[in-house]
This record gives C-alpha cells, structure tokens and sequence, in this order.
C-alpha cells in the first residue's frame, strides 16, 4: 500500500463563529420512507470522533420528518436535531436543498465541519455548498483526526482505486470543513436511551425556479439483505455466462448463506445483473463479514469495492486470477461444479 501526502492549502475565511477548541458537526441524516440510511450512521460516528457537539439535520415531507427526528435523538453522540419540512424536500436534489444548507451555514452559524456520507445525493450537494462557500471538501473520508490546539483537521482516504492511501489536512485557516465519509470504514451509531437532544424546526428554503426536477425514483426490491449493509455476500462475474445463469447459480447460494448478491462491472455491463449490485469503484463499497467471489477475475476497479472484507473467498478457474492475491481462501476451480455441492452440502 503506498501512502502520499497532500496538504489543503485555502486562503482564510474570515468567521467568528467558533474557537479552535471547540469543532461542531453539521450531520446530513439521510432518510427513505422514515428509515434512516446506514451511510448517515456511520457519518455521526465519524462526527463523534471529531471531539465536540454534533448536530443531525433532517430534511423530507411533512410525513416522515418527525418519525425520523424522533429516531436521531436517540443516537449515540447526537446533541441536537434540525429539521425542516416541505413537499420540496421530499425527494431532495442539490438544486433545492443546498439554499437551505447556505443557509444554515451563513456569518452567525456555529458549525465548523459539515458531514455526510459518500452517497449520489450528498456527492452532488457538499461540493455545491463548499464551492459557494469558497472552501474545499474532502470525499470517501476513511479516517479522521482534529487538533483541538491549531482547529486543523486530518483525514485519510483512498485513492488510484484504493492503491495508494491519501493523507489531506484541513487548516483552522478552513472555517467550515466539509466531508464525505465511506460507511464501511465507520461503524453504525447506535441508539441509546435517555438521550436530551434538542429538537429545532429550520425554516425551508423555497427554490421557485429549480434547473432539476425530481421524475421517479426506481428501487429494485429483495427479500434478500441489502447489498451496502450485508454481512454476507455472494458475487458473480462475467463467467456467469447469461442473466438465467447468473440467477439459478448464484441465488441459491445467497439464500443458503442468508447473504446478498453483487456482480462485477462485466456481469452488470453484460446484462447479467442489475447495476444496483455493482461491487467496485464505480458501484458499492462493501466491507461484509464474508465475501464469496465466484468467476470474478479481480480487476482493480473491483478490488477497489470489496477488498476491505473480513473473509474473501474465490472461486476461479484461471490460477493466476488476480482475486486470488487478496483471497483468503482460494479454490482453483470451475464454479458450476462448486456451487451446487456447496449449496447441497449447506442445506443439511
């Protein structure tokens, strides 16, 4: 693993909000349907770590806003809630959220660090709100310290698709630092009791004239675990074959396992699967307890996806598949031999 330094160097933005001593974290809580997103867990773990108090805001329709605000309250390391209501926010887009986070970021505001995790929504809204801010934002955050003494924050995270470790430091001279954080690395906050958050309404910023517009959001549903959370994972490549293989091969497995199904940039490119189950740097990043890779050769972009499991297994034919040079366990072999016997032998 090579390691590179890089420093952020931004000229000073002139606030006189907070002291070096005392970091506060803007957590954006991410929500679908009143079920917060596993990404926002790990973000307010992160935030925690920061040192100081820590902030959940919440955004969304009038019917589902306070469910999800009574949830956060109770989160480990949570100080106190915002949330704001409007039909706008129910499906929020940059376009009509990042006026509000303007906002709430303005000359009087007490945040010195804004959270999230590293999902398609908070990708598009961060560096929307940094840009305007004139400061800078760092992505896929995979550690993280703060100085108390200098107000300087130090993160790490991956780059050149998880080859090389980037080590970026924020100054105190940065007076507000946005982040994104990869979920995998962080774990879940957990909820606890008798939490005294303090629970405040933000009025919404009303955009009139919005350049995007919100035309439905398709979500693929299973009854087996979700991919980016699961602790088990069965994935498949292009020698897969066809979608009906893919399917009859690598199902049957998941649910002897109790695990979720991925595939590869090449079975998602040829059809075989759904792109919602991209493993990879182009896909999900996932980190499961086991990670079984049937017929995936272990090209970098993929490796760049799952390489953090706790337990891979590889199944190939080629013995010089790449996978096998992160696999802990390796079976040279061909898969449709494999499975069917592993299945058999896992349902007695």
């Amino acid at each position: 693993m090579i390691r590179s330094r890089s420093v952020l160097c931004v000229r000073a933005f002139s606030r006189t909000y907070a002291t070096a001593t005392s970091p506060h974290a803007l957590v954006f809580i991410e929500h679908r349907h009143g079920v917060i997103d596993s990404g926002s867990l790990s973000a307010l773990t992160a935030a925690e770590q920061l040192g100081g108090q820590v902030s959940g805001l919440v955004v969304g329709g009038p019917d589902h806003v306070h469910s999800v605000v009574d949830k956060v309250k109770m989160l480990k390391g949570i100080t106190s809630v915002l949330h704001s209501t409007s039909p706008q926010y129910v499906e929020p887009l940059p376009e009509t959220l990042s006026p509000l986070f303007e906002k709430l970021l303005s000359n009087s505001s007490p945040f010195t660090h804004v959270v999230s995790a590293t999902s398609s929504t908070a990708k598009s809204l961060l560096p929307r709100v940094a840009a305007k801010l004139d400061v800078p934002a760092v992505s896929d955050v995979t550690s993280l310290e703060h100085d108390p003494a200098t107000g300087s924050t130090t993160f790490t995270r991956p780059i050149y698709a998880g080859n090389a470790i980037a080590t970026v430091r924020a100054p105190g001279s940065v007076a507000i630092k946005f982040f994104t954080v990869r979920g995998t690395a962080f774990a879940a906050a957990a909820s606890q009791e008798g939490s005294n958050a303090e629970v405040k309404a933000v009025d919404a910023v009303e955009v009139s004239d919005s350049p995007t517009q919100h035309l439905k959001t398709t979500i693929t549903k299973s009854d087996r675990p979700d991919l980016g959370v699961a602790s088990r994972v069965v994935s498949g490549g292009r020698a897969l074959k066809n979608a009906e293989t893919f399917a009859s091969t690598l199902y049957p497995l998941a649910d002897a396992l109790g695990a979720a199904v991925g595939a590869s940039r090449a079975a998602v490119d040829a059809g075989y699967a759904d792109n919602s189950l991209q493993v990879g740097q182009t896909g999900k990043v996932v980190a499961p307890e086991l990670y079984m890779a049937l017929g995936i050769s272990g090209a970098i972009q993929h490796l760049a996806g799952m390489k953090d499991s706790k337990l891979i297994v590889a199944v190939n034919k080629d013995p010089d598949a790449p996978i096998f040079q992160v696999a802990d366990v390796g079976l040279v072999a061909d898969l449709f031999d494999v499975v069917p016997e592993l299945v058999e032998k896992l349902k007695k």
